[in-house]
This record gives structure tokens, C-alpha cells and sequence, in this order.
């Protein structure tokens, strides 16, 4: 078969870059055809312009989306370090309060009980954290100076959709006002933090992140901050997390309120168990696997005044069953804490019930 087709319109075609740019084939026999011979095709390209000019106008909407929304929120984003010691520690946050609030991580404001803040416009200011909760790796700066600052707003996290356009603003090793975008590749996602703890209710992007973007923001094309930016997973590429925004505002205005975030505390050192087989059927515990057993207990805490006791297997708690120790530290929230509630216990192939009163746990 004999196949010509126009150079100038292959070269327009492959060249263009756009992948809605096909070829219409448009079959048309070459003269005096013969039923001796193969049938000859020419190849002719539609005309590309109009291809072109919305590909381009796409990406200049894309790319004005960004920009605007950098635009809004990147003035609000600063660059954190110890006090004295230039560089060394860099991290980020971003203000949310003209007065000279700002949210960042607790591992970013633990390294120091000084720690300079230099603003998007240059300016070199001193903060210190008014409280920090490592259970969700935030905290929140106070500057010192007297200063009226840009700042950024906190959106609802929980319209988050995955697949979402989202950007993240900060400053990865030290290269300041650095802007990345990704989406939301997922969400409620939970990770262990360096207490041991679940930190809950994460959103997980593929907006790259490196070290000191810690702390700085995640934010929607709408210009308002969803999350702030915690962790990555080492070896890995295009998993990133961010606590939601919904979290930081929780956390915000406990640390305003009460100089801490408020948990319940039932006094006892638990471990995830599993139910004995024998145990689970004597109690018609058919559906149920694991529970969290009770390692140690203070005899004059509000476990142990309420009649538990080690060895114990907590099921249930306040109606919410309960598979291990993470379902139980997130029962112990501020809303637990002198409250009675009833816990379900699974002792020697019984269940009994017993009235706890949680009260406020105490860090050492």
C-alpha cells in the first residue's frame, strides 16, 4: 500500500502538544484505481488553531488560579528558626490573626522557647508558643511585637473532595515562599505521630512536600488554608499529609481558651488484646476480636475507684465499641471529662458494666 500524507500537517500535529490534536482519516482513492492494486490513503490533519487556543486558555486558567490564590494567601506564610541561630531548624507557619497569631507545627515550635519569624515582606520578628499539642503535632505562636499582619483565613475541611486541586506554600530546606500543587488524594487518613498517638482526620496530597514545609499551609483554589502540613512518608513519592483545617481551628481555640487542649484521662496503661476464643463465646461476643486490656490501673483513679481492675478487657464505652487502645484515647476527648460513662468489660468470660467519671489528663 502507497501512503502519502502532508509533512506540514504531521509536523503541526505531533508538534502542537495537545492530545485532543488527531488525525481525521479521510480515505479518497488516487487516480484510476485499479482491483490489481492496493488502495492508497491520504492523511489529512484538521486544522489545529482552535486546538490550540483552548488548550491555552485552559492552562492560562489553571495557572491564574494559582497564582491568584498564592497571591492571597502567600503574604500570611512565614519562615520559622530558633532565635540566634540564623537558618539552623527552618520551618514554617502561617498567621491567622492580624494581631499576630500563627499556626504551626509542635515539632517546629519545641525547638525553641524563642523562635524568629520572618514574614514574606522581610520583616524579622520574635515569637514564642502559647501552646502546642503533640497529640495532633500543632501549635500556636504569639509574636511579640506590637504589628498588624497579613493574614490568612481557615476554611471548612470537611467539604474537601478527593481529587481537589490544593497548594501548599512554605519553606522546604530553606528555600523561602516555595509554591507546590497537587490534590487530595485522600481523606480522614490517621499516622502514628512521635508520641505514639493517632494523629486523626489527616489529608493526604501529592503536593510535594520536604523538610520545612512543616507547619506552613495547605490551601483550596478558593484561597482559604484546609491544612497545615505535617508529615511525609520517607521513600516515598506523592504522599504527603496535612492536618485539616477543622482539627487546627479545634485546637486553636482550646490553646486560647484553657492554655491547652483538654483530654479525658480514666487513669489505666492499656494494650490492644485479643479476645480468648473461649471467652468471647461464653459472653456472645461472636463478632468482636479485640479489645483493650487494661496493663496497669491507679487504684485511686477513676477506673479504679469504679471497680476495674488489671487484667480487664475493655469492649464497649460510651455505646462505641471498642477494638483496642487508639478507640479508647479517642473516646477520651474534652467532651469525657467529668462525665459518667458507661464502659462494658469483659472479665474471666463475663461482661459487667461499670460508671466512669474521666477526668482531665495531666502531662507531665
Amino acid at each position: 500500500m502507497q501512503i502519502r500524507k502532508s509533512r506540514k500537517h504531521a509536523a503541526q500535529a505531533y508538534s502542537g502538544g495537545a492530545m485532543q490534536a488527531i488525525f481525521q482519516r479521510r480515505p479518497r482513492f488516487l487516480s484510476n484505481p485499479s482491483p490489481y492494486r492496493d488502495a492508497a490513503f491520504e492523511y489529512e490533519a484538521p486544522p489545529m488553531r482552535l486546538v490550540f487556543d483552548q488548550t491555552d486558555a485552559a492552562m492560562d486558567a489553571y495557572s491564574k488560579a494559582l497564582s491568584d490564590v498564592v497571591d492571597l494567601v502567600g503574604p500570611s506564610v512565614v519562615r520559622i528558626h530558633p532565635a540566634g541561630h540564623g537558618r539552623q531548624g527552618v520551618g514554617s507557619g502561617v498567621i491567622v490573626s492580624a494581631e499576630g497569631l500563627i499556626l504551626t507545627n509542635s515539632h517546629v515550635a519545641r525547638v525553641a522557647p524563642v523562635l524568629e519569624i520572618v514574614t514574606a515582606d522581610g520583616r524579622k520578628l520574635t515569637a514564642r508558643a502559647i501552646g502546642d499539642d503533640p497529640y495532633t503535632d500543632l501549635a500556636v505562636l504569639k509574636v511579640d511585637q506590637t504589628v498588624t499582619l497579613p493574614a490568612a483565613r481557615l476554611g471548612d475541611s470537611k467539604k474537601l473532595k478527593r481529587g481537589q486541586l490544593v497548594i501548599a506554600i512554605g519553606n522546604p530546606l530553606g528555600f523561602e515562599a516555595t509554591v507546590t500543587a497537587g490534590v487530595v488524594s485522600a481523606l480522614g487518613r490517621s499516622l502514628r505521630g512521635d508520641t505514639g498517638r493517632l494523629i486523626e482526620d489527616l489529608i493526604q496530597t501529592d503536593a510535594a512536600l520536604n523538610p520545612g514545609n512543616s507547619g506552613g499551609p495547605l490551601v483550596s483554589t478558593t484561597g482559604e488554608v484546609v491544612g497545615i502540613n505535617t508529615a511525609v512518608i520517607a521513600g516515598a513519592q506523592g504522599i504527603c499529609f496535612a492536618v485539616s483545617s477543622n482539627t487546627a481551628k479545634f485546637v486553636m481555640t482550646e490553646i486560647l481558651r484553657h492554655g491547652r487542649v483538654r483530654r479525658g484521662s480514666i487513669a489505666v496503661i492499656a494494650q490492644q488484646s485479643a479476645i480468648p476464643r473461649r471467652f468471647a463465646l461464653e459472653a456472645g461476643l461472636s463478632e468482636q476480636e479485640w479489645g483493650a486490656m487494661i496493663a496497669t490501673i491507679d487504684a485511686n483513679g477513676p477506673a479504679g475507684r469504679a471497680g476495674l481492675r488489671e487484667g480487664d478487657i475493655i469492649i464497649e464505652a460510651d455505646g462505641r465499641v471498642v477494638s483496642g487502645v487508639d478507640d479508647l484515647l479517642r473516646l477520651l476527648d474534652h467532651d469525657s471529662i467529668d462525665r459518667q460513662i458507661a464502659f462494658k468489660v469483659l472479665r474471666e468470660g463475663r461482661i459487667f458494666e461499670a460508671k466512669v467519671t474521666p477526668k482531665e489528663r495531666r502531662e507531665k
